[in-house]
């Protein structure tokens, strides 16, 4: 039996509108309805370089496809709006390899057919998912979540989730926490890139929660990526997404919103914030430092074990 744990972190709140992040992270205005607010662009397997935008010519597979505008959030991966008849539509571009994105595509394919609301993708005009890293997804009308009951509903969506995909293939290039306890990259982590005691760090404040089977994660929960619709929960941008124990999916909750987990709430949150100084280390150095010197400030290790600057963590 899992205890419920109301999981809590600091300066994150209900009406939080971008991403998870901590409060140094900007976030984006919020929109209408697809809010597909991406941090940044991964680098490295599989990852991004953010140097691609988005050009009438980027959509030509989908005859009669028109480009609008830009869509809030996608700070480094772009997000736009665009039309096709009467039908509104949001176009992205990946640079995730070709493997790493069918994965992502085919599970979004399946929780649709399981009543899960997310993007549900738009076919070139000779049937491809995705082309040279652009995709369309239908337009999902909504608003982020504004109220305790909006998160709890949002968090049964993805308990729901974590169940029907236990036992989920990894996404290729992408590594769980319990291989990056021994293995040095996956995915967007690149530990190999890290100073040995930064990683040590890191590795010890993942271990009390790896725990259980492993699933899939969405991997960037917050307000910025959940909508609230007429049919219920939509949970948006799926590119972090990846096979992990399903506990990363609540380290960043509103404070009085509870989740399931079996571990402690500090535990689960600073395993959290030691997985966002993984992920971002090559990314975005500068708040990946921030992220592990919060991990030492908040007890995982003794900030005089590593040096006081952003080279020495």
């Amino acid at each position: 039996m899992l205890r419920r744990t109301a999981v809590q972190v600091p300066n994150i709140c209900a009406a939080r509108t971008g991403p998870r992040r901590g409060p140094d992270r900007p976030t984006a205005r919020p929109g209408p309805a697809w809010r597909g607010t991406t941090r940044r662009a991964p680098i490295g397997a599989g990852g991004h370089d953010g140097s691609v935008e988005l050009h009438p010519s980027s959509v030509a597979a989908w005859a009669g496809v028109e480009l609008r505008g830009p869509l809030p959030g996608g700070a480094r991966n772009q997000v736009l709006l665009a039309e096709r008849g009467s039908d509104l539509l949001v176009v992205r571009h990946s640079g995730r390899s070709a493997p790493a994105l069918d994965w992502e595509l085919d599970l979004l394919e399946f929780l649709d057919v399981h009543s899960i609301e997310v993007p549900r993708t738009v076919s070139s005009d000779d049937g491809r998912r995705h082309v040279d890293g652009a995709l369309i997804y239908r337009f999902i009308d909504g608003r982020p979540p504004r109220d305790r009951e909006d998160w709890q509903r949002a968090v049964a969506v993805l308990t729901a989730i974590h169940e029907m995909t236990a036992g989920w293939p990894q996404r290729p290039g992408f590594a769980s926490s319990r291989r990056l306890l021994t293995a040095d990259r996956g995915g967007d982590v690149r530990l190999d890139a890290m100073p040995h005691k930064a990683v040590e760090a890191v590795r010890a404040a993942w271990r009390p929660i790896v725990t259980g089977p492993e699933c899939v994660n969405h991997g960037d929960v917050g307000g910025g990526n959940i909508l609230v619709t007429e049919a219920g929960v939509a949970l948006l941008d799926w590119d972090e997404s990846r096979v992990d124990v399903p506990w990363f999916d609540f380290a960043f909750l509103p404070p009085d919103v509870a989740a399931d987990v079996p571990v402690e709430a500090e535990a689960l949150s600073l395993a959290g914030v030691a997985w966002e100084a993984a992920t971002c280390w090559t990314a975005e150095p500068d708040y990946a430092a921030r992220r592990l010197a919060e991990l030492y400030a908040r007890g995982a290790a003794k900030p005089h074990d590593v040096g006081t600057d952003a080279s020495d963590l």
